[in-house]
Parts: structure tokens; C-alpha cells; sequence
């Protein structure tokens, strides 16, 4: 699995290697939109709206909408702020409930919904592994842990460990020493907090992205839908492979071409298999995945690609996922669509 770092520290070295990051495409052929854009969640966002559906007098108010409902996520599912719910979970040294919010309790249903149903791909409690193996937000230069670290580590990883009850508002642990974090599933749920915020004001038309996730809605006023571009999967060049037309859809992507170190040879991803307690291995480049909720999309780009281009290719015809696989060849790269990717790509 992959953790991004949160908090203004970790901006510039998401921006410089990002996970496998989509960028929103400039298409000169529509009307012109208003752009909104910041920082949140130790990344960027932004957001684009219809020029001619936000009145001057909105844009403040917009705008505000937009970082209020952004910095709501983020007071509750931030690891870097220690008064967050999530690091007052992180620090809860018990196996009694804890009642959290709604908001952060939907994510972690959501979680371990993913995390169920891809046989622990997709586990917010990977964080220490994803650390001891030099991806974490540490100084020192990035090497391979020892077998007796992983080991000892063992019992404060899987997603079993925590339980959610939807009934009492509460989550808990197994073991007093787990952790969780949010990172690889909260900026999805940033994307549906943000859109469902502008509904609620009366916009129908609209494209968010945050760190590379994004969600569209309706089209703009010329009839023509948001272009987005999924990037090319190597490490030193930021360029679109290819291009998607999005109308009422989210997408994400997660790979590992950018975020990695060698050691004698050996290339050390920052993906972790937490069923292995070790870097991916396969040759999966990266995975973008097309669903009706950002939440959902992010987790499950993650999800798969932990499991890789077999197994997770089977996995996400299985569930009937919309997944386009991009796999590492003597030619450079191939890509394997799901069913249902064809089919909605075909038709967004």
C-alpha cells in the first residue's frame, strides 16, 4: 500500500514524486472555467467550475466552501496533526470503543469493505511497514529492513485488528499498538465531501482533482465533458499516455514508477503488500480506476495495485470494477482494461 506524507513538510516531495498522480488535462476547445486551487493534506487541489455559472459576488464564498470542506477531512483523518481524530485514535493504548465522527467512521467502513473483499490488499494499518522499509517521513536514506524488524512488527499489522460498529459509532482494536492511516483513502473522500458541497449550493458542473484525484459532474455548458489525463507510468518525465472524457465519474490511479530506491540492484518499491510485509514485486506500473465515488476509486487503485496485473486483474473483473492496468513489457508498456472499463470509458 502507499502513505502520502500530510502537512506542509511533505508538499514539495509530493509534488516532485507523487504516486502515480493524474493531472487534469488543458482542453482549449471548451468555455472558459473558473479554477480554484490550494494546499491541503500535504498536496494540491483544485477545482473547476463553468466560468459563466459563478457570479463575481460567489467567488469568495466558493472558494471558502471549497477549503472549509477540505480542511474538515483533514482535521479529522490528518497523522501529522496530533490533536486530529485519527492521531487520537492512533494514541488510544486500549481495546475499549472509541466513538469517532461520522465522517471518519464512513471512511473506515469503507476501508475495511475494500480491505475484505481484496483479501487485504487495500489495510490502513500498513503504515509501520511502509516505514521500515524507508518510506516514511524520515531523513535517513531508505534501506531494506531486517527480517527480525518485519517480525516484530507483525502483530501491529492487518486490518483485522480494528472493528468498526456503525450502530455505536465506535472503532477498536485488537491489539493497543495498532495504527492507522488514512493517507491511500481520505483525499477520495475529500473529492465527495468538496462535490457534495457544491451540489449543495447549486453547481451541477464541475471537476475536482486532490493529489491526483478526481471527480467530475455534468458537463460543461458547451455540452462537451472534462478531459483529465492519466500519466505516462516512468519516473522522470510528467507526460499524458492517454486522455479520459469524465460526466458523473471519479478516477484514480496509484503506481510505483516514481517513488522507489535500489540497493545492490535490487529496486525496492514504496507500494507494500502487507499480506508479505514487503515491496510489490510484479510487474504491474500502475492501476486507474474509474467509480461512481472518489472514496472508492482511491482505495481500490491502491487495493489493486497491491495485488497486481493477475491478480488483481482478476479480482476487479471479479467485483466488476472499471480498472485499467498498465504492465511493464519488453516494449516499454502494455495495458490491460477490465470489461467494465471498456464499457464506461466508452461511454464517459
Amino acid at each position: 500500500m502507499t502513505r502520502s506524507l500530510w502537512g506542509v513538510g511533505g508538499v514539495v516531495a509530493l509534488l516532485l514524486a507523487a504516486v502515480a498522480v493524474l493531472r487534469l488535462a488543458v482542453d482549449e476547445r471548451g468555455p472558459a472555467v473558473h479554477e480554484i486551487s490550494g494546499l491541503t493534506m500535504g498536496t494540491t487541489y483544485v477545482v473547476k467550475i463553468d466560468d459563466r455559472d459563478v457570479a463575481t459576488a460567489q467567488r469568495v464564498a466558493l472558494r471558502d466552501t471549497i477549503q472549509s470542506s477540505l480542511d474538515s477531512v483533514e482535521r479529522l483523518m490528518s497523522t501529522y496533526d496530533s490533536s486530529s481524530e485519527l492521531s487520537l485514535f492512533n494514541r488510544h493504548a486500549s481495546s475499549l470503543p472509541f466513538e469517532v465522527s461520522a465522517a471518519t467512521l464512513e471512511v473506515f467502513r469503507v476501508a475495511l469493505d475494500v480491505s475484505e473483499r481484496s483479501g487485504g490488499g487495500f489495510d490502513v494499518t500498513v503504515g509501520p511497514l511502509v516505514d521500515a522499509w524507508g518510506f516514511g517521513p524520515s531523513d535517513r536514506a531508505p534501506t531494506p529492513p531486517t527480517d527480525s524488524v518485519l517480525a516484530l512488527l507483525a502483530d501491529r499489522v492487518g486490518y483485522d485488528l480494528i472493528s468498526i460498529n456503525l450502530d455505536a459509532g465506535t472503532l477498536a482494536k485488537a491489539r493497543p499498538q495498532t495504527t492507522a492511516d488514512l493517507s491511500a483513502i481520505a483525499k477520495g473522500f475529500a473529492v465527495d465531501r468538496v462535490a457534495e458541497a457544491l451540489i449543495r449550493i447549486g453547481f451541477d458542473a464541475f471537476l475536482i482533482e486532490v493529489g491526483g484525484e478526481l471527480k467530475a459532474r455534468g458537463r460543461k455548458t458547451d455540452g462537451t465533458p472534462w478531459r483529465v489525463g492519466i500519466e505516462r507510468p516512468e519516473g522522470d518525465v510528467r507526460t499524458a499516455l492517454m486522455t479520459l472524457d469524465l460526466v458523473d465519474m471519479a478516477v484514480a490511479t496509484s503506481g510505483d514508477y516514481r517513488n522507489y530506491y535500489e540497493v545492490d540492484g535490487v529496486r525496492y518499491s514504496h507500494i507494500i503488500d502487507p499480506r508479505t510485509r514487503a515491496p510489490v514485486r510484479h510487474s504491474g506500473a500502475s492501476v486507474t480506476v474509474l467509480h461512481g465515488e472518489a472514496v472508492f476509486a482511491d482505495a481500490w487503485a491502491t487495493a489493486l495495485s497491491v495485488l497486481g496485473p493477475e491478480e488483481g486483474y482478476e479480482l476487479a473483473e471479479q467485483e466488476g470494477l472499471a480498472a485499467l492496468f498498465l504492465v511493464r513489457s519488453g516494449r516499454g508498456f502494455e495495458s490491460r482494461e477490465t470489461e467494465e472499463y471498456r464499457r464506461v470509458s466508452g461511454g464517459t
